[in-house]
């Protein structure tokens, strides 16, 4: 379990400007309101990672780049087709980074790196195909609902479809570990 929450721990973090802004656009219907408050979240976390001067990752910095620059062309678009299409474009930039090799070692505990990398190394490219069908989907999305439903189907979407892939990923990895363990495949190095 300690390792769920390991893991987990840092996909909120990475997901928190989002999450923040869905909850206040849930609450407010307001999204510019939305949309200041997600990109000060955004910007929030890497000053506190800076103050206690911590390593920022580059999917950290990405996301950073993303709220900042898309919050920015929303408020002054004022334009909701741009909050509804910009999505799309963050999905298949996170992809296109999703297809680097490794990158997803930072969000697995070391003892998962030890017993199963060969899955982690699969699962990141599974990882971007979810963003890049998630970017598809959007795009369909955005011309075919109005705003207001676009953002609860969007929201869920983002959310569940994360969620289950991130289960998946977890018990496939702890499954498969488990057993090459068992049979002597890997030994467990000293904590």
């Amino acid at each position: 379990m300690k390792n769920l929450f390991h893991s987990g721990r840092y996909l909120l973090m990475d997901m928190a400007s989002t999450i923040f802004f869905l909850a206040v656009l849930t609450l407010t219907h307001n999204v510019m309101l939305g949309v200041a408050l997600g990109m000060a979240v955004g910007v929030l976390q890497i000053v506190w990672q800076k103050v206690r001067a911590k390593p920022i990752d580059t999917m950290q910095w990405l996301s950073l780049f993303l709220v900042v620059a898309g919050g920015t062309a929303t408020l002054l678009t004022h334009d909701p087709r741009f909050v509804m299409i910009k999505p799309t474009v963050i999905y298949a930039i996170v992809g296109i980074v999703m297809c680097k090799p490794g990158w997803m070692n930072r969000y697995l505990p070391p003892v998962a790196l030890q017993v199963a990398p060969d899955i982690a190394y699969v699962f990141g490219f599974i990882w971007a195909g979810l963003m890049f069908a998630s970017g598809a989907l959007n795009l369909a999305l955005a011309f075919t609902l109005k705003p207001l439903d676009w953002a609860a189907f969007m929201s869920a979407w983002a959310l569940f479809s994360k969620l289950g892939l991130f289960l998946i990923q977890f018990a496939t990895m702890r499954i498969i570990g488990s057993a090459r363990v068992r049979r002597g495949e890997v030994t467990l190095a000293a904590a």
